[in-house]
């Protein structure tokens, strides 16, 4: 009785291991470009903006360019100011017309204090330190800007500071990215280590060097 030309089934698994595993090494490919290609600005920048961060007082400016205003508030601008404690909502239409009239400027306020005596706005943004303040008797308003400059800009974008939501959606979303080129690469490395065997111990050096560090300078 002829058996054929039917091959067993373990001979058929080594035949296609093969087929797997470039199958396999072609998809880890191809989400570890497009992460890299999609995180390759963001990696400059933050690696860039990492070294001014850290080194802060070579680049930075000590010296910030201040803006400062004052002034007395038209009496019915100040009460609708004062009126709108009572219903909760943002700074009235009128005092941010007055303020781009009179100074040129326009409010981006991250947080308002309604105080007794006075209303507090931050308006801090990334680089510039500023405030707005308005006394509820009087309508006496002073507005104050320290300008850092660039660096410090840069440095805030670094941290997410005062940047608002959708900058911080966007540093999630660039993580993400930077989380998928990361573990494709590994994935990689996982492949090729087997003809090479430098990939673990190089790769090891990335955890090995920052762990002493922390261990024996980090207190």
């Amino acid at each position: 009785m002829k058996l054929g030309n039917k091959q067993p089934e373990s001979l058929k698994s080594q035949d296609t291991a093969p087929l797997r595993r470039a199958a396999w090494m072609r998809t880890l490919t191809t989400w570890h470009w497009i992460s890299s290609a999609l995180c390759l600005v963001g990696m400059l920048f933050f690696a860039s903006t990492g070294i001014t961060l850290n080194n802060a007082e070579y680049f930075e400016s000590t010296t910030p360019a201040t803006t400062r205003h004052e002034g007395i508030l038209p009496v019915e601008v100040l009460n609708e100011l004062n009126a709108t404690e009572a219903t909760g909502g943002d700074l009235p239409a009128s005092l941010h017309r007055w303020i781009r009239l009179t100074w040129g400027l326009t409010l981006s306020p991250k947080a308002t204090e309604w105080q007794t005596a006075e209303v507090y706005v931050d308006l801090k943004r990334p680089g510039v330190d500023a405030w707005l303040s308005v006394k509820r008797s009087t309508g006496s308003i002073q507005y104050q800007a320290d300008d850092h400059g660039w660096v410090a800009y840069f440095n805030d974008l670094h941290k997410g500071k005062n940047a608002g939501r959708a900058w911080s959606w966007l540093i999630t979303a660039f993580g993400i990215g930077c989380v998928v080129f990361s573990v494709t690469g590994l994935l990689i490395l996982q492949i090729h280590a087997r003809s090479r065997w430098k990939v673990w111990p190089i790769t090891g050096l990335g955890l090995v060097i920052p762990l002493v560090l922390i261990l024996l300078f980090v207190h």
